[in-house]
């Protein structure tokens, strides 16, 4: 029997492995792309399936643009909503993630109030100042990124390669900040870091479900998010990239 792999940490704040929990479970969606299976949580403690490690391949990287295009259409109940079975905040990495409690107008107002201007607070805190962020998200509460055609999708929300598993089996994802979200935020996430392949799960997801028009083009600002996530939790140094992101909005 394959040992389960236990992520353990005594000072865990409030929810902070019951959230992820219940994200894992979200995200098991038929048809999706398989996530490390939750056996036991606790407020200190979560054990998960093991999952063994494997070269990435073309085939796998097709598989996994096909299946998160699943994973993402199965959908939410509105922007910013937390996994089925959680009802407060969550977290991303250490970071707080703040959850919308009720439905949000758009995915602009969601984006620019629940996503960005908590961490442009935190980074002010610190004497960092992103005022070319805080344009955007006027810009974001206007709706000028909007479009009739966004649905509320069921996002991994941290989906940084570190967080993409190759295994025997395919791709599996671990460590999720899900929520309902949008489906090019995943997709920048997977380009921000970089991401083994990349080129055929992209080509793999488009051709599984079509992705809007400049949906390139706005990989930046998608990106914005995690940025400040890495200015609170790092310092400065990832302060000028977000800058320099948030200027082409």
């Amino acid at each position: 029997m394959t040992t389960p792999f236990v992520k353990s940490r005594p000072d865990a704040p409030a929810g902070f492995f019951e959230v992820e929990a219940a994200g894992l479970r979200w995200l098991d969606v038929p048809g999706g792309v398989p996530v490390a299976e939750p056996l036991h949580v606790s407020p200190t403690q979560l054990t998960t399936t093991r999952l063994n490690m494997a070269p990435p391949t073309e085939s796998a990287a097709e598989d996994f643009g096909r299946r998160l295009a699943v994973t993402h259409d199965a959908g939410a109940r509105y922007f910013g909503v937390p996994p089925d079975g959680w009802s407060g905040d969550g977290y991303i990495g250490t970071a707080p993630l703040p959850h919308a409690l009720e439905p949000v107008k758009s995915w602009g107002e969601f984006y620019a109030n629940l996503r960005l201007r908590p961490y442009l607070r935190a980074a002010h805190d610190q004497g960092i100042h992103l005022d070319a962020v805080e344009r955007v998200c006027t810009r974001l509460d206007a709706g000028v990124y909007d479009d009739p055609s966004d649905e509320p999708c069921r996002i991994h929300g941290d989906l940084w390669s570190g967080n993409v598993l190759w295994t025997p089996d395919g791709v599996h994802l671990i460590d999720p900040a899900a929520h309902g979200g949008h489906r090019e935020t995943d997709l920048a996430m997977l380009a921000l870091f970089g991401l083994p392949r990349l080129d055929r799960v992209l080509r793999a997801y488009d051709e599984a479900h079509p992705l809007r028009d400049g949906w390139q083009e706005r990989i930046g600002l998608h990106q914005l998010h995690p940025l400040l996530v890495h200015v609170v939790l790092f310092g400065g140094g990832y302060a000028a990239q977000a800058i320099e992101s948030a200027r082409r909005y």
